[in-house]
């Protein structure tokens, strides 16, 4: 923990929904879910509008329909987010070197590297401030909420007091009183698992926590994680703000309309995927040790299933295989709706490399290929960016029954009229932005997953 407030959080407020309501004039104000738009789908970001319903990130689209049916349920549009994204981290690298994005929407900022004149309160206040506004101008209008803190912890707790587009500066030498009576789950790392633990202990807020020594935690939840609750629950928190965030996994899944029932298909479906995995490690000259499994069944219910490698490996054969024997382990008889496969433990290196013990000759027998159900979201999707011969930039409102419905508008404009085609009307196409090749924002190489 250091000595000053030095550590800055930023969190973009409703991300995915803030942007979809700065580029649909119509929208604002309006309570706005994105995510899998149909029955199947989950919510990936709910404006503030909607969450006065009720409506949370994760949550089904088929409960947040019933919570708020007059929302618009958006599919998103990636590259309209990824832009914003890289306006506010490009942003926030010109002010200081060491910037570790967490996500597309959030990010740590080293204010020991910013070149401010000291680091004492009042001096990175008037920093944050400023820095708030510039997100609203680069963004052209979302607003962001910001936490100050003498650590990574604390920074992140201090953005989410004072949301949306707040601003919240924790003094050194007060984190403990801040922490005390909030619930266990503040704590990275405590999930509903942990918290149910700690509940039967009679453990809910961190000042209870605060109360526990050393070794009943690691009783409760483990050594690791039982040490890491004892710092936290102190304001303990020394981890660096890091610039460059080495990619941890590479991973590929999909959401299936219907349930996969048939145990041949779910195998090649794992294949192929593995497949996907492997091109994209060997196109970053990478491998890994660890294979993993994701498979979310019909109820929701998602497991996941790791084997780790002696030594690295970017094979398609051995990656496909490790992820048949693990789905072999797991009853599915019920129905899948997501698999994916992922491997982590990732080096630069394969040990055939190192030894020059590679044999091309050998090949591996693979499943043959099958026909993977659809994962793609329908051809107009709600949301989605238009251009009419005629009438301009829209987005599709809805779709069905051979008709697209369209409102004509943009970021630039005030809400349009509303139009509807058939579904093939050759004046209207789906437009792209100016180019596709924009660098991410994050660091992960995990791909973003297809729509529900």
């Amino acid at each position: 923990m250091r000595a000053q407030a030095s550590v800055l959080h930023l969190d973009l407020d409703a991300f995915f929904a803030a942007v979809e309501q700065r580029d649909k004039p119509s929208l604002r104000g309006r309570p706005v879910v994105v995510g899998g738009v149909g029955g199947r789908g989950v919510v990936a970001t709910a404006s503030y509008e909607a969450r006065k319903y009720g409506v949370r990130s994760a949550m089904s689209t088929r409960e947040a329909r019933s919570r708020c049916p007059h929302a618009a349920f958006l599919s998103g549009r990636f590259h309209a987010y990824r832009e914003s994204s890289n306006a506010v981290m490009g942003l926030l690298r010109s002010v200081s070197p060491l910037v570790e994005p967490l996500s597309l929407d959030e990010a740590f900022v080293d204010l020991e590297r910013a070149g401010l004149p000291d680091l004492e309160l009042p001096t990175v206040t008037a920093f944050a401030e400023e820095l708030r506004s510039r997100v609203t101008e680069v963004t052209r209008g979302l607003t962001c909420s910001v936490g100050l803190g003498s650590s990574k912890f604390i920074a992140k707790v201090a953005s989410e007091i004072d949301k949306p587009d707040g601003l919240t500066v924790v003094a050194p030498g007060t984190e403990v009183a801040l922490l005390r009576p909030m619930h266990v789950t503040v704590i990275p790392g405590v999930g509903p698992a942990t918290a149910e633990r700690l509940r039967r202990a009679g453990i809910h807020t961190v000042a209870e926590l605060e109360s526990v020594d050393l070794d009943e935690l690691v009783r409760l939840v483990g050594k690791a994680h039982g040490t890491g609750l004892w710092h936290l629950a102190r304001a303990l928190d020394d981890r660096p703000v890091l610039a460059e965030r080495e990619a941890k996994s590479v991973s590929v899944e999909g959401t299936y309309e219907t349930d996969l029932t048939d145990r041949r298909l779910m195998e090649g479906l794992l294949t192929r995927q593995a497949g996907e995995v492997a091109t994209r490690l060997r196109k970053h000259g990478l491998s890994g040790r660890t294979v993993t499994i994701k498979v979310r069944l019909h109820d929701f219910t998602t497991l996941s299933r790791s084997s780790t490698l002696t030594s690295p490996t970017d094979s398609t054969a051995t990656i496909g295989r490790l992820a048949r024997a693990l789905l072999a382990d797991l009853d599915t008889s019920g129905g899948v709706r997501l698999l994916g496969v992922g491997v982590s433990g990732l080096a630069d290196w394969i040990q055939d490399d190192l030894f020059g013990e590679s044999d091309p000759e050998v090949v591996e027998e693979e499943p043959e290929p099958v026909e993977a159900p659809s994962t793609r979201r329908p051809a107009w999707a709600p949301g989605m960016d238009v251009v009419h011969a005629e009438l301009g930039r829209g987005w599709v409102w809805g779709s069905g029954r051979g008709v697209v419905t369209v409102r004509f508008e943009t970021a630039e404009t005030p809400a349009g009229p509303v139009r509807s085609y058939p579904i093939d009307d050759p004046d209207l196409v789906a437009w792209q932005p100016p180019t596709d090749d924009v660098a991410d924002g994050g660091n992960s190489l995990a791909a973003p997953p297809p729509p529900p």
